[in-house]
């Protein structure tokens, strides 16, 4: 494998992956993305003139412009990242999510089919689609103890969650259909550097250093598992090389938390630094708020990891204290990725939280 095409290379995970990809491998990295709001370009300034790295400013909704982009970089495979992934904007804008989750997966879908189906028989025989998902397809554990495992029923809850859904049953199709080499992973909550501040870890920290409300929906009791984003980049890497055509792996990082806990260990992280406080703050803790629940919460998602582990030899290398800790140090060591993000968000979490919220 020489090359491989990475959709939403400027996102979170995107972002981590081709970081990972251009430090760890020898391959060369084609970053198509269309740089949305959440698409920050200077989380990849640091590579922008590797010899390696390749950028094309491209929506995956764009047929000519993705076989254009096949054409000329001829990639040995694809990893499928470009999504809307924020739940709250899903519920009060689903239509972006319909555009990009469902369409620009059924056109990138096409554009591969047709480029794999033109290859030489080795690079054929080569070639891998990868679906990157999530566990919020499966929708709600509620009280109950299982974890999710690959092959469980679908119930999404919430817009986002069906867009991702619907992706991954085209995929699945292409793969029964037309043979095309598919591989689908789901993911647990992701966390970690150059997060967009209106996800949970990074939002709570941006408002606890500014001294504002750290708003938690309902008790505060929903539980996910916690995954390191590098962890995950690591793991997705692990499954293009050496999964088993048309299987399904899940990626989790074995760190079930309430979000209550998670903020209150955010919090307990920076009052073990010689941070200064807000004024009037006393202990960060003292922020914490509880607003009313959103609509179709779910309660609990929880994944089983074990197929990975046992196939392909992956586990997490962060717990997520030394994940947390890592995390936070980013961000304080780099203010100004901070600022230009929070910028471009800013208008959203007044008007969806009135400068506060989660997720």
């Amino acid at each position: 494998m020489e090359r491989v095409l990475v959709t939403g290379g400027g996102g979170f995970i995107g972002s981590a992956l081709v970081l990972h990809l251009l430090a760890e491998t020898e391959v060369e990295v084609v970053n198509v993305d269309k740089l949305t709001y959440a698409a920050h370009p200077d989380s990849l300034a640091a590579v922008a003139d590797h010899p390696r790295y390749h950028f094309e400013r491209v929506d995956i909704g764009d047929r000519p412009a993705l076989e254009a982009v096949f054409d000329r970089h001829r990639p040995d495979a694809v990893i499928h990242l470009a999504a809307e992934s924020h739940v709250d904007r899903s519920i009060r804008e689903p239509a972006a999510f319909i555009a990009t989750n469902l369409v620009g997966t059924y056109q990138l879908l096409e554009t591969a089919r047709a480029y794999w189906a033109g290859l030489d028989a080795p690079r054929r025989a080569a070639f891998r689609f990868l679906q990157v998902s999530t566990d919020e397809v499966y929708g709600d554990l509620g009280d109950r103890p299982e974890r999710f495992r690959e092959g469980g029923p679908y119930a999404p809850s919430s817009p986002y969650s069906a867009s991702k859904a619907g992706a991954d049953h085209l995929v699945r199709a292409w793969h029964r259909t037309y043979g095309l080499p598919v591989l689908v992973t789901h993911c647990s909550n992701n966390y970690g550097p150059r997060q967009y501040p209106e996800k949970l870890i990074p939002l709570m920290l941006f408002n606890a250093l500014a001294g504002r409300p750290l708003p938690l929906y309902g008790d505060g009791r929903q539980v996910r598992d916690w995954l390191y984003v590098e962890d995950h980049a690591r793991a997705l890497w692990a499954v293009l090389l050496g999964g088993r055509v048309g299987e399904t792996y899940h990626i989790g990082g074995d760190a079930e938390r309430t979000n209550l806990e998670v903020v209150e260990a955010l919090c307990a992280e920076l009052e073990g630094r010689d941070l200064p406080r807000p004024p009037g703050v006393r202990a960060f803790r003292d922020l914490i708020t509880f607003v009313a629940d959103r609509p179709g919460h779910d309660r609990r998602y929880a994944i089983d990891a074990g197929k990975l582990r046992r196939e392909l030899g992956w586990q997490p290398r962060e717990t997520f204290a030394s994940g947390l800790a890592r995390t936070v140090d980013w961000y304080l060591a780099n203010p100004s990725w901070v600022e230009r993000a929070r910028a471009g968000v800013a208008e959203w979490l007044e008007r969806h939280y009135g400068g506060g919220g989660e997720r």
